[in-house]
């Protein structure tokens, strides 16, 4: 499965991705935004590899690789994408970006990942609306999503238990019209 982008493709996940998976899921910097509490291994993330069914409508769930178009990076994975609680009924899913390596932030990816993902959920899915979460510190990602059209739909308080204590988390939703 391939996704076109301007800046990118977005590809299905394979078995020579989960080196950098186990550095994503492992990085205890990034378990703020993910979620997770405890260290993945590359076995456990060998077999969500190998199990991937990529139907959609079975697991609610694909996780997609972000690969640079870029002449100088063609090929090179510089994140992921996660469509996740997927619901057919009612026509929406929750979208998670991550660009991994500083030095390829704020160069168009997550742009160009989030606007391929909004057009094969309607055009290929049929959804009527995208959401997000995210935390009320992650500038980056709120300029992200704000930028791609999604608006605010509201705010959970003290949501999110941190290093820091409580934050807000924002979210955010894209409606197609």
């Amino acid at each position: 499965m391939l996704i076109e982008a301007s800046k990118c493709l977005l590809r299905a996940i394979e078995p020579v991705d989960v080196e950098l998976m186990y550095c994503w899921e492992n990085d205890t910097e990034l378990w703020r935004v993910s979620g997770t509490t405890a260290p993945l291994s590359r076995e456990r993330l060998t077999r969500f590899v190998e199990e991937q069914s990529y139907d959609i409508y079975a697991t609610r769930q694909m996780r997609l690789i972000i690969e640079s178009r870029d002449a100088d990076m063609a090929g090179v994975a510089v994140g992921a994408v996660d469509i996740f609680d997927f619901d057919p009924q009612h026509l929406r899913f929750g979208i998670g970006i991550l660009v991994y390596a500083p030095e390829m932030r704020r160069q168009g990816y997550a742009r160009a990942a989030v606007e391929a993902v909004l057009r094969y959920g309607r055009e290929v899915l049929g959804v009527v609306q995208v959401w997000a979460s995210v935390s009320e510190d992650n500038l980056p990602s709120i300029a992200l999503f704000e930028g791609c059209g999604f608006q605010r739909a509201g705010v959970r308080r003290r949501w999110l238990r941190t290093a820091d204590g409580y934050k807000d988390q924002i979210e955010y939703q894209y409606i197609f019209e």
